[in-house]
């Protein structure tokens, strides 16, 4: 048997698929590298992991460093450790999916990228790195995921109409529901709250006004929307 110490060691990463939801389109976040390999190139935010770190600090590093923001929603997707995944060697990354309004924050570059950008999830460039992959497999955990657990939470400001709320849905989904069976699920899985105000200057219709229940049990939460 080998000791621990004769054993090899991969680097540990951490890549995050920042989901962002504003003028009903859902975008991903991503930087334009300066530096090789990828230079140039569009990936996911992304880092190494520190050895006084764990993977959530080395999220909130990323975060804080690379695009300008804390405190997120995070979830940890799955781990990658194709053999040829990074050119510089033997690296395993763990990936992390974020979900933010990007009306709450201003978005950075830092040193280590030349550029950082919303991408609408249907249009989006390539990739470096194995990153297409990370970002599909995290788009389709938020469609599964949005099906039984609050997300509207951390994708809306914090007043809305079932309308806005009914196409956060739809745009995520990619697909059509049912508006009056919407409505009535989400009512009944007291989800929202009326505030009793309604929203003004929209013209000839004045719409109702909720707020998310905070109160919610997140992981009680069961929705089970029929789509149409």
């Amino acid at each position: 048997m080998k000791q621990f110490h004769e054993y090899q060691n991969p680097s540990l990463a951490v890549d995050l698929v920042v989901f962002g939801y504003h003028d009903n389109t859902l975008s991903v976040l991503l930087l334009n590298r300066r530096e090789e390999p990828f230079k140039d190139c569009w990936t996911l935010p992304g880092g190494f992991l520190q050895m006084n770190e764990t993977f959530r600090d080395t999220c909130s590093r990323i975060l804080k460093t690379k695009v300008g923001m804390d405190n997120v929603f995070l979830e940890q997707l799955y781990s990658f450790d194709d053999l040829q995944r990074d050119p510089r060697g033997r690296v395993i990354a763990v990936g992390y999916y974020a979900l933010i309004n990007p009306a709450r924050f201003s978005i950075i570059a830092g040193s280590m990228a030349n550029d950082v950008k919303w991408f609408n999830v249907r249009k989006m460039p390539a990739l470096g790195f194995d990153h297409r992959e990370i970002f599909q497999l995290a788009l389709q955990r938020l469609k599964s995921k949005i099906l039984y657990y609050p997300v509207g939470f951390e994708l809306l400001d914090e007043l809305f109409t079932i309308t806005e709320l009914h196409e956060l849905y739809e745009c995520i989904l990619q697909t059509t529901i049912d508006r009056r069976n919407f409505r009535r699920k989400i009512l009944d899985a007291e989800y929202i709250i009326n505030t009793g105000t309604k929203r003004e200057g929209l013209q000839n219709r004045h719409p109702e006004l909720y707020r998310f229940n905070r109160k919610l049990k997140k992981n009680n939460f069961q929705i089970n929307i029929n789509i149409s």
